[in-house]
Order: structure tokens, then sequence, then C-alpha cells
């Protein structure tokens, strides 16, 4: 029965998570490390965002109040965050802006405040079936792990590589984690997730993306949870009337799931597609995930020629140095 199912178990993922976090910086980090700040502070905040998780499992949160807290969980990281605030200006629009670089200093950090707002927020509204809060943290986990081996392997900057292997810290013990818990959340679940995941998780890849340095691919990665926040504006704002749960109507002499009128990618896919069972339409969803994300990388290959080919920042002597580099 359902009320026999375990429910926010989110909080043993997140705890074992930084657990294994805390216990790592031991080995890794020295006193004097440069990074042992930022990755202090990005358990702060992924810590915060778990207990917020908490409470709102608890106490049920209203949705408004939802979009607020990641705001606060992510002050300690954006304080701490020392890298650039630049971006390279695509090759075919150097000529009309007369610039390769443009430093957008606050407003940079303002986009990686947004940036944790939406990550946290979006695993969060994505969902409704078994196995689809985790299994899309697991690929989008997965395709943020490729893209820091490759970039490590590309890259000749030390300080370059650091940033990305300070990503692999991280997104590893969430990847594990994470594969654990699918094996009883995937359909038919056995334990349900809760707010308290969908939350640590999505501060997680927040982290990651904003000090790994490519909170600009971490977006691509995402974009199945953009389309799913585009088609739920309506409905979130208020403008068509927007049901406690906008979940698919199920048929129980069938066993297959109907889409609404709701503006989710759920119910999207349904309205497309057809009627389908919760574990083949949660697969559809993975595997629409997992595409983007393969299309992120093929992405950032063809642009290298409009981009500088892949003009890398040494952040940390703070000279914007652009190098040509192979993604």
């Amino acid at each position: 029965m359902l009320g026999s199912r375990p429910e926010s178990l989110g909080i043993v993922v997140g705890i074992s998570f930084l657990v294994l976090a805390i216990v790592f910086q031991y080995f890794n980090f020295t006193s004097d490390s440069n990074w042992l700040v930022e990755y202090n502070a990005a358990l702060a905040s992924i810590c915060f965002m778990t207990l917020l998780g908490f409470v709102d499992d608890v106490l049920d949160v209203p949705w408004r109040v939802k979009l607020l807290l990641p705001s606060f969980a992510a002050l300690p990281l954006l304080m701490a965050y020392a890298g650039h605030t630049t971006i390279i200006i695509p090759k075919p629009l150097i000529p009309y802006l007369g610039m390769d670089v443009l430093d957008l200093g606050w407003i940079y950090k303002l986009y990686m405040g947004l940036l944790a707002v939406f990550c946290t927020n979006s695993i969060n509204i994505h969902a409704g079936l078994n196995g689809l809060e985790v299994g899309q943290t697991v690929v989008i986990a997965f395709a943020i792990l490729v893209h820091n081996v490759m970039q490590i392997g590309a890259s000749t900057d030390p300080e370059y590589k650091q940033a990305h292997a300070f990503s692999i810290y991280l997104v590893q013990p969430l990847l594990a984690t994470s594969l654990g818990l699918l094996a009883y959340n995937w359909y038919p679940s056995s334990v349900f997730v809760g707010d308290t995941y969908t939350y640590f998780a999505g501060m997680t890849m927040a982290v990651v993306g904003i000090l790994g340095h490519f909170s600009e691919t971490l977006l691509i990665f995402f974009f199945p949870q953009v389309l799913n926040f585009l088609l739920s504006l309506p409905q979130l704002f208020g403008f068509i009337a927007c049901p406690r749960h906008r979940l698919p109507r199920f048929d129980p002499q069938t066993g297959l799931l109907t889409g609404t009128n709701d503006g989710t990618l759920v119910n999207f896919f349904l309205r497309i597609f057809g009627r389908k069972t919760e574990k083949s339409l949660c697969t559809y969803l993975l595997v629409f995930q997992g595409v983007f994300c393969c299309f992120c990388f093929l992405l950032r290959y063809l642009l290298a020629g409009c981009v500088c080919a892949t003009e890398e920042f040494n952040d940390f002597s703070r000279s914007l140095k652009c190098t040509q580099e192979k993604l």
C-alpha cells in the first residue's frame, strides 16, 4: 500500500552524500588549499537546501516560498565564488561589439544565483513518476562527469583542470548515492524521495556547475527542465488555474496514463505520443534527457570554431587569457 512505503528518503541520500564529501576533504585538501573555502561553502549550500527540503516535506511549504529558499541557500556559495565573471563573445559578433571578452561583473553573479534557484526547483517540478526525479539526476550527473573528464583531458591549464576536478569531487558521490536510490525508486517504487531529494540534487548540480566554471553548459544539460518550466509558466503565475498536483490521469482498467491539459512535460509527452504506462513514460522522458545531454556535447563541438576554438580563462590569476585548445 502507498502508506507503507517510506517517504522523504532523500534525507538519507543527502546525509550520505554530505558524510562522504566531508570525509573526502580530509584526504584531498590541505589547510592552505585555495579550494577549501569554496568546497566548504558548497557543502554549506547543499546542506542548507537539504534541510529546507526536509522542512518542506514535513510542513508543506507554499510554492511561492519554495522559489525564495534556494536564494538564501546559495548565498554561501556566491560569497565564496572567486572565479571569473566574464563571457566569451562568439567570433561572428566580435566585429559588431568590438571585443572578444565581456566582463558582466555583478550581473554574472546574479545569473549564478538565479541558476541555483532554477536548478533546485526545476528538478522538483519535473516530477510525479516513479524514478523520474532520481533518473533525470543520474542522467545529468553522468553528463557532467563526462564533460569534466573531457575538459581535463583537453586542457593544459592546471587551474582550469583543478576547477573540473573540483566538480568531479562532488558529482561522483551524487551519482553514486542517486544510483543506489534509483534501484528502490524505479517503477514499481518501494520508496519515495520527497522534496528533500529534489532540492538536494538540484542544488548539488548547480554548485558543481558554478564552481566548475561551466554554468552555461549546465543550463543546456537542463534543457528538458527549461522546457518543462516554460510549459508551467501560465499556471505558476496564475494565468491558468493550477491544481495542487498536475499529474496525468490514471486509468485503473488499462493501467495507462492519459495526459491532461496541465502545463508539464509529462502531460505534453502523453498528448504527443498517446497513453502509456508509467514505466514506459518515465523511460521516454529519461531518453529525451539523455538525447539533449548528447546534443550539448555536439553543440560545444560545433561552436568550437565560432567561440575562439576553446578559449579558456585562467580564472585564478585574473588574466583574461584565451587559449586555442581543443574541446
